[in-house]
């Protein structure tokens, strides 16, 4: 049951939320010229019932359009990848470090037909598409893309459930399993190879988090200065003037723009160099 200053401060926000609506459309009708926002906001972490979302300092990586919602405990290393959803709404969902949720791939618990959290160890790699509903998933396993753990389920260590199976409900897959089908049975058990490889992707998935992370929290001014430097990076000339380092200030800079380069030494002085300049912009953007 919601508390009565709960339900003001709720009152209150979405109130403040259409008063900035309708102040946002005035903004819009009286634009002369159009503009439009290249970052898109996007709410990642949603509180439910005062409860939000706990997530470690250490966290890899949570996509823009990935949403974590209520009762969420994401461990270090732990990343959510695009469209993902982990909701934790009746009850709690913990994740583990070095654990990836891939895209699209949905987490959610129980509380009407049984009274189950989701339970996610460390180093569990839940592929694109994927369900975990009400489910335990011990250290070190793998369910692979677009498979279904359902309610009260168990997946022991080092095991792997394959793509397209369903877990039926209250299912135990015994550690070092490869499980199939629907409804999924055993089929072998885990490879010395396959479980080389669950570590090795493991690792792979945590350095590309990183570097999604990296490039997710570029502001505006930080993109618009990558797009410049690529694309003056494929129109420049080796052999024509370089822009200097980060960091570093040439004798001949000018204004803060560097030696000159494409911007003094173009078709005002140089006609040839404007057109090889130009011919070579056309070719980059034909590729």
């Amino acid at each position: 049951m919601t508390s009565l200053g709960a339900r003001v401060v709720l009152a209150a926000s979405n109130a403040a939320r259409k008063v900035g609506q309708s102040l946002d459309s005035l903004g819009k009708s009286m634009e002369v010229v159009k503009y439009s926002e290249r970052l898109v906001p996007s709410t990642r972490f949603v509180a439910v019932d005062g409860v939000t979302p706990t997530v470690s300092t250490n966290t890899a990586f949570v996509a823009p359009n990935a949403s974590v919602i209520g009762d969420v405990t994401l461990g270090k290393d732990a990343s959510v990848w695009y469209g993902a959803t982990v909701r934790g709404d009746l009850h709690k969902v913990v994740i583990g470090d070095n654990t990836s949720v891939g895209d699209r791939a949905v987490i959610h618990v129980a509380k009407i037909q049984g009274d189950f959290p989701s339970i996610i160890g460390n180093n569990v790699t839940i592929g694109p598409g994927a369900i975990v509903h009400a489910a335990t998933l011990k250290d070190s396993c793998v369910v692979a893309a677009s498979a279904q753990v359902l309610d009260g389920a168990v997946v022991e260590s080092n095991s792997i459930v394959a793509a397209g199976s369903v877990v039926t409900p209250g299912t135990v897959v015994a550690a070092g399993q490869y499980w199939a089908g629907n409804p999924a049975k055993m089929v072998r058990k885990v490879s010395e190879e396959e479980l080389q490889l669950m570590a090795s992707n493991a690792l792979d998935t945590l350095e590309l988090a990183r570097m999604h992370a990296y490039e997710c929290d570029k502001d505006l001014e930080q993109l618009t200065k990558d797009e410049e430097a690529y694309e003056d990076a494929t129109t420049r000339d080796p052999e024509y003037f370089q822009p200097s380092p980060d960091g570093q200030k040439d004798e001949g800079d000018v204004l803060g723009q560097g030696s000159p380069g494409l911007i003094f030494d173009s078709v005002l002085t140089n006609p040839e160099e404007g057109l090889k300049f130009n011919q070579k912009k056309k070719a980059a953007q034909k590729e």
